[in-house]
């Protein structure tokens, strides 16, 4: 079974916010593959189905950003998962608006949730899909960007981008990371990562 785990803060007041660009991609895989997110486990809310014909469980912590790690690892540790069943999907403000990385470990690069999680399962192995939500403008504040609500020209392109997540992450459940990998790295919206 493959964990996809989404990064977020639960309730509706950052419901639209960038931050919560993780539970808006596991809610897109979700509606994709016919999978309720809805049982109350271990410090998160989740739902089993199958995404390419494997079992997958997907995962949104309720524990709100910092403490991320708790949850996931609770629910890793009752489900007999490992840290190499993770694949943790979350927005990295250290990329350019719509880029995409998959990695398969590495610093937290001071993102506090993925700080969380490390944490929590003592090991920094694990797959990630970092993206981008550096605006083209600058960001003079970051927490307050990234805890408030999208701006209405950002809103309307992140259909697309959390769309193109979610295929990147249908891959990794499907063909493994490193294909998917070459296939769907890409330096801003619409790059492709030079091979």
């Amino acid at each position: 079974m493959v964990c996809i785990a989404g990064l977020g803060n639960p309730g509706t007041r950052y419901a639209a916010t960038p931050h919560n660009l993780g539970f808006w991609v596991v809610d897109e895989l979700a509606a994709r593959h016919g999978i309720s997110v809805s049982k109350a486990e271990r410090g998160t809310l989740s739902g089993v189905g199958k995404i390419q014909e494997k079992d997958v469980l997907l995962v949104k912590p309720q524990t709100f950003m910092n403490n991320s790690g708790a949850g996931i690892s609770a629910v890793l540790n009752y489900r007999n998962l490992t840290n190499e069943d993770l694949v943790l999907v979350y927005d990295e403000l250290d990329l350019p608006w719509a880029a995409l990385r998959i990695r398969m470990n590495g610093s937290a690069a001071g993102h506090n949730g993925v700080k969380s999680v490390i944490a929590a399962l003592g090991t920094d192995v694990f797959v990630r899909v970092r993206v981008g939500i550096r605006p083209e403008h600058e960001v003079p504040d970051t927490v307050e960007y990234l805890l408030a609500p999208l701006e209405r020209e950002l809103r309307e392109e992140m259909g697309e981008v959390v769309s193109y997540t979610a295929d990147a992450v249908e891959s990794i459940v499907a063909e493994g990371a490193d294909t998917a990998r070459a296939k769907f790295n890409r330096r801003a919206g619409g790059l492709q990562e030079e091979k």
